[in-house]
């Protein structure tokens, strides 16, 4: 195992530094990288989805190139205009709701993207789950003079997304609510959600994520977990195992990183990227690589929890 640390060139998801641990097998390279707040049994899943890229490899693609979206963090509307303009993707997702701003920064953010994408692009926002129901309803009605394509996790529970999905026109995307394999039935059976945005490793590997969509019965955005090239490999290889892929997905996300662990790495080129595995580059991980005791606990702790759940 290999542990990484690499900063982050803008604060996300209130972290500035991205951490985990890479695994190497027969299939190739795999990565575990949970964030700080998951305990084991959620991490578990994180484990096999490394195993599986490590150990078993993944489905044969569908497709060679896979549309992505800009992804642009709760800066002020000059950083957010200047991101959507050097990533040349045709789709922007916007964090808003963040804790500590208001929601007159949100809407300056919003349209500084609207105008840097010009009026044929796409502009997408995430709460991450951040709003009450009313300011949700209030909010979206807003922001929504910008031509939103959809709104993702505005609110934290099921109910409340079915709330907010009626009374506004903004298509609704579940993400948070969308973390093991029994909540893609809950969230249709609610009626809570127009979109469901995937991420592979909390689901548990590509397999496993195709299950989850299949069973969602909705269109599926895949998303990343601001991960290395090796997490972002499994992301593509799911975006291009997918039947139907609408949507321009969340994977796009290299740009967070102040670097990578491969030379070749998964950034788009034109809004899109190639369907590929890059190899890890020994001097590449050795700039980022940290002995970490802490890392190593949490991995037996999720594979103790994974060998229980086998039982």
């Amino acid at each position: 195992m290999h542990v990484f640390r690499i900063p982050m060139t803008l604060r996300f998801r209130g972290q500035t530094v991205r951490e985990g641990v890479l695994i190497h097998g027969p299939a190739g390279w795999g990565e575990f990288s949970p964030f700080p707040e998951y305990g084991p049994a959620e991490c578990a899943r994180w484990l096999a989805c490394a195993n599986e890229a490590a150990f078993d490899g993944w489905p044969e693609p569908l497709r060679a190139w896979i549309p992505v979206n800009a992804t642009v963090p709760a800066v002020g509307p000059e950083k957010a205009f200047e991101i959507v303009r050097l990533s040349h993707c045709g789709t922007a997702k916007v964090k808003v709701g963040e804790r500590g701003q208001d929601f007159a920064e949100d809407m300056a953010r919003v349209e500084a993207v609207r105008d840097a994408i010009g009026p044929a692009g796409r502009v997408r926002v995430d709460v991450n789950g951040g709003w009450d129901v009313d300011s949700a309803v209030r909010r979206l009605k807003e922001l929504d003079r910008f031509d939103l394509e959809y709104a993702e996790q505005p609110c934290a529970t099921l109910d409340e997304l079915a709330e907010v999905r009626r009374r506004v026109n903004v298509p609704i995307a579940a993400d948070e609510s969308i973390r093991r394999a029994e909540d893609p039935l809950k969230v249709r059976a609610a009626e809570a959600a127009d979109i469901a945005v995937i991420k592979v490793q909390p689901l548990g590997g590509v397999r496993a994520a195709l299950r989850v969509a299949e069973a969602c019965g909705l269109p599926v955005v895949v998303s990343s977990a601001v991960e290395t090239s090796v997490g972002l490999a499994a992301g593509l290889a799911l975006a291009a195992a997918l039947p139907e892929l609408p949507y321009a997905c969340g994977l796009g996300t290299m740009p967070l990183l102040s670097g990578d662990v491969v030379t070749d790495s998964l950034v788009p080129v034109g809004g899109a990227i190639a369907v590929r595995r890059p190899e890890v580059d020994q001097r590449a991980l050795a700039a980022y690589e940290i002995e970490s005791p802490a890392w190593k606990r949490r991995m037996e702790e999720a594979a103790g929890t994974a060998g229980e759940g086998r039982q």
